[in-house]
């Protein structure tokens, strides 16, 4: 049996619901082994891996508590702990930090280069749940932050973060402009009521088709990145599986339905694993 207070704070940082820390992994992971040419050792795959747990966790606690007032508004979040009193500010503001300086410490076994980055990556986490309170298209700034660990791991494994590591993010950043925005648009009349910023919103009428257009363009930089790293097959054959998962997300959108976006959005973490795949086997075969 679970305590009580576990329960709620394993509820807070969505424990059951791994799709959200698998959409930070697997770009994190085929970075590495971009970065490394090949496999990039057990060390540094696990530290990206459980890195990655404990950092989606602790933005779980900074995102409940900035929009605790928001989120009592909103079907979807109306029960989280934070909003309805069950979790205090100051405990969830402690959890997480607990997580971040886990996941610092993780980081200090890699490299100088990839913890001076670790600095940047945790500013953009905080600043990202008050970005839709100004930005009009914050699934952006969520982008940036979720393709964080792609320099980082370019910076652990070669010391240094140079021009692949940053067309490799603009890459993963319009995948997630597509799935984020998708969620956005599960809550769409929701926020529109309380004022909150999405993209879901700024799109209008142009969500869908921008969505999937983000989708090719996601597909386009890692294709190009991986032809001449990986057998021409391989990276076909990746994108063609990828591919049809966004075909298969566009009939789950296309008629902007609650069910449908959530359930495509949640789907998401088998197109960035696809990528992943690709990558891994590509270098295994080479």
């Amino acid at each position: 049996m679970v305590p009580p207070k576990v329960g709620l704070y394993l509820d807070l940082i969505r424990w059951d619901r791994p799709a959200g820390w698998l959409l930070l992994l697997w770009p994190s992971l085929y970075a590495l082994w971009i970065a490394a040419d090949g496999f990039p050792g057990w060390h540094l795959v696990a530290v990206f891996t459980l890195g990655t747990v404990l950092m989606r966790s602790a933005g779980c606690c900074m995102n409940d508590v900035a929009d605790r007032e928001f989120d009592r508004h909103v079907k979807r979040t109306a029960q989280r702990p934070v909003t309805t009193g069950a979790v205090s500010v100051r405990e969830a503001l402690a959890l997480g930090a607990v997580l971040a300086l886990a996941a610092f410490a993780l980081v200090l076994t890699t490299s100088e280069a990839a913890v001076a980055w670790s600095f940047a990556a945790l500013a953009i986490a905080v600043a990202y749940p008050y970005a839709k309170r100004h930005v009009s298209l914050p699934q952006a700034v969520l982008g940036i932050a979720f393709s964080f660990g792609i320099p980082m791991a370019f910076a652990a494994v070669r010391g240094n973060v140079g021009w692949l590591a940053w067309v490799l993010l603009a890459g993963n950043l319009f995948w997630v402009l597509a799935y984020d925005t998708e969620y956005a648009m599960v809550d769409r009349d929701d926020d529109l009521r309380i004022g909150i910023k999405t993209s879901a919103i700024t799109l209008g009428r142009a969500d869908v088709p921008v969505v999937m257009l983000c989708y090719a363009a996601a597909l386009a930089v890692w294709g190009s990145v991986m032809v001449g790293r990986v057998p021409l097959l391989v990276v076909v054959a990746t994108l063609l599986a990828a591919g049809a998962q966004a075909v298969w997300h566009y009939t789950l959108i296309r008629e902007r339905s609650r069910e449908g976006c959530f359930r495509a959005f949640r789907l998401n973490h088998w197109f960035g694993f696809t990528l992943f795949a690709g990558t891994a086997a590509g270098y295994l075969v080479r």
